[in-house]
């Protein structure tokens, strides 16, 4: 198990994690936004998001995608390959992210529930809400650390 920044001839086993992640975590989203959704990954987001993959005997099994923000760095994607889910890989590389930027934002949707369980458990904590603009569907803000209030 090692985990090594992205090379250009991951992207097809990167989007393959992402469509077999994403058809369970956003199971609510129709057919027509994951073919959308992969292009735009494909030419958009990985050219300029610092990824990083979670590699097992030659295979990708999950990847996170970083952006620099103005305050902090974004958590663009955490994707994990089912079977491996609950194996400590999204935890490995959710580490990895905290250790080269410190301070993480990210944005999911709040009918992800497995993806705002696992950043709820990371220690991330709900800041804000808004609307996701192709789909309307509402969005959770998170931020990781999370102040806590003392008891």
């Amino acid at each position: 198990m090692s985990l090594r920044p992205y090379q250009p001839q991951d992207c097809e086993a990167v989007l393959d994690v992402w469509q077999r992640a994403a058809t369970v975590a956003h199971s609510f989203l129709p057919a027509a936004h994951f073919a959308q959704e992969r292009l735009a990954i494909a030419t958009q987001y990985l050219p300029m998001a610092e990824t990083w993959v979670y590699e097992h005997q030659g295979q990708i099994a999950g990847f996170v995608s970083l952006l620099n923000a103005e305050a902090s760095s974004e958590v663009g994607g955490l994707f994990v390959d089912p079977p491996w889910q609950g194996r400590g890989v999204g935890r490995a590389l959710m580490d990895h992210a905290v250790a080269l930027k410190g301070a993480l934002m990210v944005t999911v949707f709040e009918q992800n529930a497995l993806g705002r369980r696992f950043y709820g458990r990371y220690g991330f904590g709900e800041t804000g809400r808004s609307r996701h603009d192709d789909t309307g569907l509402p969005l959770v803000r998170m931020q990781y650390p999370f102040p806590r209030s003392p008891n």
